[in-house]
């Protein structure tokens, strides 16, 4: 922990090789080989960030010849390379089935000049051969308008993980290699990302790694010692410290540090070998006994100078081995010749005139890499939709509640979803899992551990048999890391399998940031046309804010739906099913689709049911309609129209139809009910959204609609601006008012509740005039009687919390009934 000269030598990333596995398997031939290649991949990596044209710097370097905006990032390039190269060389000796995960943030210059040398680049884009036009193309496109992006993108083949936003490198990889015994997804993990939350949590993935029936995970921790502008945490602590780190994590370190080139190539060499020899012996060990165990899984931790083999110093200015080089390494190329020169002088170092004759590399070159699908830009694992097999469904009418009087019985709609989901898991043992953080009992979802327990690699206790649900080879993941759940179903999916997240509604937004660069990855893969279609990314809300009552303030957040109404329509869906038999609908279908983010909204406790399986499958296939069994204005213009989304606000709104009725039975109300939100968008704008006839037909253009929302009240003025009669919508919704309060009390608090509906009702009906004021006097008296009580016993009153649509029969018998 003190600062001795010895210590400092120790971390530094300068020196010979110094690596805990000791062995040099490279010949002197090899090792001049992999010195080229890795020069080659260089001046890749260095070219597309600076030129434009002349490729293979034939002539004289120019400011002509350089992109007018310098982007790019080359630091965390050479050691990524190194790392990629030398795992090539086991690829073939071994047959590895493998993929690579590039973790530090704008690593692309990286992998992408591995796709190119490797030849898969040429493959999927002809227009970018390997000759001096293809490559001249290849430079120009990087980080440009009309090109490719700075990251992993979609467009980058063997890529499943961007590294935009750092922290999820090892949770993809972990979802990768789930179910895919024989994978080694090779993960660099940048010492900047290894500072994140995510990453931090996310070593823990190996508590959860069964060597019998999953692939393994080889993280490379790349210690090049600088973020932008800082020094990383992990590069300056002491190698005790950072031995004792990976230890407690359950891995076993190994070290390769250095900046010698000849003596690093056979260092890494011979520690990478080591380590997938140890991957392989455990699962040998597993898979021949039977018996799964959690081993000291390897990792390794590479340790060289940030923008390796640059220049050290420029104008003395360190660049080498320090922040400046993490971004563009030399800026101002285009005033200074001086710098310029410096950068050609850097750049011939590489020797492109040798390494790409004709603008290709030599067959002996080439020879270094895997072939076909073995090459870990070619893996089809990297492209999910190419091995994605549909899931085997049960029918979900076999699970239909029933149904035989609308809004008169009460039904346990999650527990009776988890029956169905309990099959999907039976049918597809390793092709689907259920992903949550420690919820999916809690969430009533617990029917699925009859065919899928949780998966444990720790270790066992005697009350663990009562009702722990506990297996080596489980289906259902809970780590109580939101984001390592969702890491490792995105890693899942992007691999071609399928899954489903479920959590409390409060608290999926720690996950914001990562379904928006999901959201992203879709619709940027849309525009790719070699990538296949991956099984949607399934997030099922609940625990929802009406029913948060119980745990307070801070779990009533309903927010996150505008989080995802923001992405682009081709990639989200949203799904508010109102009732058990809807859910069932909304969910096989979810299940069943590719390329979307569905985010459904379903509250977890026992609530009125509506309609019938089959009047359950057409409402949600029509995302939208009115509901003629509470609607009393058949064949004539409503006077009111009273809407919802979302079972709670559902309940409420039919609960103030009845409040309605019971003081003006000669009302004429249209009840509509939303499942799908995006049919509130115009259609000009969603695919899902109705054209303006449509929304007419339902909503009217000139009639007053009290809207009952789940969320917060904004995004349904947000999504409906645009409509005919938009200035007649009043929507009620949570309005950032809680406490521990009932769930009628938590409803009054923010307007949404039966009384309030009702009141708002009769305030936008001026053909009522004065004669609404009885009924809404006795409402406002009612609605804080009920408040008081909830006060005073801590319960809604029974006739509240009991209520159930009365009303039967044609409507003309039910005003005969109430008159």
């Amino acid at each position: 922990m003190g600062d001795s000269k010895e210590e400092v030598e120790s971390i530094s990333p300068y020196g010979l090789a110094r690596s805990t596995v000791k062995g040099e398997p490279l010949s002197k031939d090899d090792i001049e080989k992999y010195n080229d290649f890795f020069k080659a991949s260089l001046y890749l990596s260095l070219g597309m960030i600076y030129l434009k044209k002349n490729p293979l710097l034939k002539e004289t370097l120019s400011t002509e010849h350089l992109k007018a905006r310098l982007l790019g990032h080359f630091g965390s390039a050479p050691g990524q390379i190194f790392t990629y190269m030398h795992f090539n060389r086991l690829i073939t000796k071994y047959d590895l089935d493998a993929i690579f995960i590039s973790g530090p943030g704008h690593g692309a210059p990286a992998v992408l000049s591995a796709a190119y040398l490797e030849g898969t680049y040429s493959e999927v884009y002809p227009e970018i051969s390997e000759d001096e036009e293809g490559l001249q193309k290849f430079f120009k496109q990087f980080s440009f308008p009309g090109g490719i992006g700075s990251h992993a993108t979609p467009e980058t083949p063997g890529s499943i993980h961007e590294g935009g936003e750092l922290g999820y490198s090892i949770s993809h990889a972990f979802g990768s290699v789930f179910d895919h015994p024989d994978l080694i997804a090779l993960t660099m993990v940048g010492d900047g990302e290894a500072e994140t939350g995510p990453l931090a949590a996310s070593w823990h993935s190996t508590k959860f790694l069964n060597p019998i029936t999953d692939g393994a995970v080889l993280p490379v921790l790349h210690l090049n010692g600088y973020k932008i502008n800082n020094p990383t945490l992990l590069a300056r602590i002491s190698h005790k410290e950072l031995e004792y780190l990976f230890l407690g994590y359950g891995y076993q370190p190994y070290f390769v540090e250095g900046d010698d080139v000849e003596t690093m190539h056979q260092a890494m060499a011979a520690t990478l070998e080591h380590c997938v020899l140890e991957i392989r012996k455990f699962q040998k060990k597993a898979r021949d006994s039977g018996v799964a165990f959690r081993p000291l899984w390897p990792v390794i931790i590479l340790r060289s100078p940030k923008g390796w083999t640059g220049p050290r110093k420029i104008d003395d200015k360190y660049l080498e081995g320090f922040w400046r080089a993490h971004q563009v390494p030399i800026t101002d190329v285009h005033k200074s010749p001086e710098h310029l020169k410096l950068l050609e002088k850097w750049m011939q170092s590489y020797e492109p005139d040798r390494l790409f004759a004709g603008g290709k590399i030599s067959d002996d070159l080439k020879a270094l890499c895997p072939t076909g699908n073995r090459r870990m830009s070619a893996n089809p694992v990297a492209n999910g939709g190419v091995i994605k097999k549909p899931l085997r469904m049960p029918n979900f009418r076999d699970y239909a509640l029933k149904v035989e009087r609308s809004a008169h019985t009460m039904g346990p709609s999650m527990s009776n979803m988890a029956l169905f989901l309990r099959d999907v898991v039976a049918n597809n043992m390793t092709n689907f899992r259920l992903f949550g953080p420690d919820e999916t009992e809690s969430n009533k979802l617990g029917g699925v551990y009859a065919a899928g327990k949780k998966v444990w690699m720790g270790e066992y206790f005697e009350e663990d048999k009562d009702g722990g649900n506990l297996a080596h080879a489980g289906r259902v993941m809970e780590i109580l890391s939101e984001h390592t759940c969702e890491g490792w179903l995105e890693g899942y999916i992007l691999s071609g399998r399928h899954g489903l997240l479920n959590s409390y509604e409060p608290f999926i937004h720690v996950i914001d940031s990562m379904v928006n660069q999901h959201c992203k990855w879709l619709e940027k893969s849309l525009e790719v046309p070699w990538r296949d279609k991956v099984a949607s990314l399934n997030i099922l809300l609940t625990a929802v804010v009406w029913r948060q009552d119980h745990n307070g303030f801070t779990h009533q957040d309903p927010g996150f739906l505008d989080v995802v109404a923001n992405k682009s329509p081709e990639v989200v869906r949203i799904y508010l099913p109102p009732d058990g038999n809807c859910l069932l609908s909304v969910m096989d279908h979810c299940l069943r689709s590719s390329n979307y983010v569905n985010v459904v909204v379903a509250d977890k406790q026992d609530h009125l049911q509506y309609l019938t399986m089959d009047e359950a499958i057409i409402h949600c296939t029509k995302g939208i309609g009115i509901w003629p069994q509470f609607s009393t204005d058949a064949g004539e213009e409503p006077d009111l129209v009273m809407a919802s989304c979302g079972d709670v606000p559902t309940h409420e709104s039919l609960a103030a139809v009845d409040l309605l009725l019971q003081h003006f039975p000669e009302l004429k109300i249209r009840f509509v009910n939303v499942v799908d939100l995006f049919k509130l968008i115009s259609h000009v704008d969603h695919p899902h959204g109705l054209n303006d006839q449509e929304w007419t037909a339902i909503f009217t253009d000139d009639k007053p609609v009290v809207f009952n929302f789940h969320s917060y009240p904004w995004l349904v003025h947000r999504l409906t601006y645009k409509r005919p009669g938009s200035k007649n919508i009043h929507v009620r919704g949570y309005k950032e008012k809680g406490n521990i309060d009932t769930p009628l009390e938590l409803a009054i608090r923010n307007q949404t509740d039966r009384f309030s509906l009702a009141m708002d009702a009769i305030d936008r009906m001026p053909h009522l005039h004065n004669r609404g004021a009885a009924a809404r006097e006795k409402l406002y008296n009612d609605q804080l009687k009920a408040r008081n009580e909830a006060f005073e016993h801590g319960v809604d009153p029974p006739f509240l919390n009991n209520w159930t649509w009365p009303h039967t029969g044609l409507w003309k018998q039910t005003i005969a009934k109430l008159t």
